[in-house]
Order: C-alpha cells, then structure tokens, then sequence
C-alpha cells in the first residue's frame, strides 16, 4: 500500500512537473527575489565531482537525482558518492581525495561538518577548481557558491509555525536536531536560541546523533521518558518521524504534537495521516539541480549569485495537495545513484 500511495502521490501532485522543465523557479539569489533560469547547456563535458553524507532515504535520493538529471540535460559527466552516514566524515574525506587523484573540474559538496574539509577545499580553491557547498553548509573560505536553504530559516518557519497554531502562555518544546557538527544542525540551533530570547518557550534538548532510525529512536524514547509532558516535539525527520509513532501508538499519556525540521518521504505520508503536523520543505531536488548549473557557471567563468536559495514551503494536511512534489523526491521507480567519476 505504501508503494502505492507513493506512486499516485507523484503522479497527482507533480503530473505537470514531469512534462516540463523544471524551470525558471522562484528563489533567493543573494537575497533577492527572482526566476533561476539556468543554462541551456554546459559549453563542453566537464567532469563533476559530488559529495553527499549518505543514501539512506528519498531525501538524499532525490539529491542524486536533481545532480543526476542536471547534468544529463547540461552534458556534463558527474560522480556521485556518498559516505555512508554523518558518522563517517573520512569517508567523505577520502572520498574527495579520490575525485582529486580523477582530476575532476569541480566538486559540489554536501558535507557531512561544516569546517571537516575545509584544508583540502583550500587546495582545490588554489588550484583554481570551483566549490559548491550544496544543501548542508560548509564553513570554509573561498567556495565558489552555494545552493542551499538556511536551516535557520527553516527552523524559524516550523517555529512561526508553531505559533500561529497554539493557545497563548508558555509552552514546551523537545528539541532533537540531528548529528553534532553539521552545519545544517549548527544553523537550526541559532534559529532556537533565537526564539528562546523571545517567546515564552521551554526548551528539553534531546541530544546529537546520525540520522538514522536507530539513533534517533533511542534519542526520542529518552527524551519522552524524562519529559512526558511535553506541548511540542521538534526534530529531524528521523526523530520527528519515530516521535509521531511512538505519540500515537504506544498508549503513554503523550500530548506532544510533532514537527520536523525538513521533510522526507516518511514526514510528507505522516503529514497525510495526521501523525505529524507540519514540517518545512528546503526542495532538496531543486537545489541539486541548481548546484550543478553554478558549478558549469563557475567552470566557464558565466556570472552567478553566491547564494541561490529555493524558498521555504511550509507542508501540512491543507498545503500538500498543491505541492509539486518532484522539488522533494525521485519518482517512484528511482534509487539511489551511485557512480564513479568518468575518466
């Protein structure tokens, strides 16, 4: 049945996406507010190098497959790698190393810490080859640009959110962001610290680990055991998406509504059964697309913003009919791409 949904999800909510290019789309170019309209075609066959911290769901799938169809409508060759989880950051460090020995052109890179590459992108900065820091965050001085939504933004959005939804006086949130050191995690947290400053607002962290569904689950059983009573339940779509269950069907006195900090496959069917309540998109296939064309502008010297955000959708049971689903996940039939760079 879940294939099922899935697939007439797709069908209903991005039937026009799949006869038409994904573009002009609406973004913030340094700020600003435009159509990204990217190149007809890349001027020849650059070789690309992208790093991601796994392919563990639709989410990181999709990423591939924006990088993938990108590169396929601009005719350049693209490795794809990914490191297995956020715990392995010398994977992705060796990762990029083996994309240097291949000599590649440019690198986008969705990286696993925000500074953990920051030596080796100098190397490639002095060598004259292009960075593009993609959906994650990096901390590092001279990339050449970067697609990727603010994770404070996004935080803020599920925070505003939050707002317009509860009575007023004080409230109680859980907080459990994800793996420590992340720069997607770094900004959510400057996001809270800020609401903390100004909203009558209780915040229980949770802790730090991997996003995957063990991690988390352990995470969020804690978290609920030490406070029971909590209004709200904030997280990664792991977290949220475990936290959503566990409220549902474990039969505890739970009141917590739960939200994720970005949405996935899980968090978009949980939306839909009315297990959790809301969560932002970042449009993770948009960006990806947007990374390879700023890193075929960067090769052929072509003007380019340093920022180029897709904006902020908020997804709750009454907005995620009309959202376009293809800016989030692959279709139905498509995995995770994998693929070593092209000589």
């Amino acid at each position: 049945m879940r294939a099922i949904y899935l697939t007439l999800c797709w069908i209903c909510m991005s039937g026009q996406a799949l006869a038409t290019d994904w573009y002009p789309v609406d973004v913030l170019a340094d700020g600003v507010s435009q159509q990204y309209q990217p190149l007809p075609n890349a001027a020849k066959p650059w070789r690309i190098c992208a790093l991601l911290p796994h392919g563990k769901d639709r989410y990181w799938w999709g990423v591939a497959w924006g990088l993938d169809e990108e590169a396929t409508r601009q005719g350049v060759r693209l490795g794809i790698y990914e490191a297995r989880g956020y715990e392995n950051p010398q994977v992705q460090a060796q990762q990029l190393q083996n994309c240097q020995q291949r000599n590649a052109d440019a690198y986008v890179i969705a990286a696993i810490d925000a500074q953990g590459l920051c030596t080796a992108i100098a190397q490639l900065v002095e060598q004259g080859k292009p960075v593009i820091d993609l959906v994650n965050g990096i901390d590092c001085p001279g990339l050449s640009a970067s697609s990727s939504v603010d994770f404070a933004d996004m935080t803020g959005a599920a925070l505003a959110y939050i707002d317009n939804h509860r009575p007023s006086g004080p409230f109680s949130l859980g907080w459990l962001p994800g793996p420590q050191g992340a720069g997607w995690v770094l900004d959510s947290e400057r996001a809270l610290r800020q609401a903390e400053q100004v909203k009558p607002l209780t915040v229980q962290h949770g802790g730090y680990a991997p996003v995957d569904r063990a991690s988390q689950a352990q995470l969020v059983r804690e978290l609920l055991r030490q406070h029971p009573h909590l209004d709200f339940l904030l997280g990664n779509a792991e977290a949220a998406g475990f936290a959503a269950q566990l409220v549902q069907t474990s039969g505890q006195n739970y009141r917590a509504q739960v939200l994720a900090t970005y949405t996935t496959e899980r968090i978009v069917e949980q939306i839909r059964d009315g297990f959790i309540v809301a969560a932002p998109t970042d449009s993770p296939v948009l960006q990806a697309r947007i990374a390879v064309d700023l890193a075929v502008r960067a090769l052929e010297g072509r003007s380019h913003a340093q920022r180029v955000s897709p904006l902020i959708e908020m997804l709750d049971q009454g907005s995620l009919a009309q959202f376009d689903i293809s800016r989030l996940m692959p279709p139905p039939e498509h995995w995770m791409i994998r693929r070593e760079l092209p000589q």
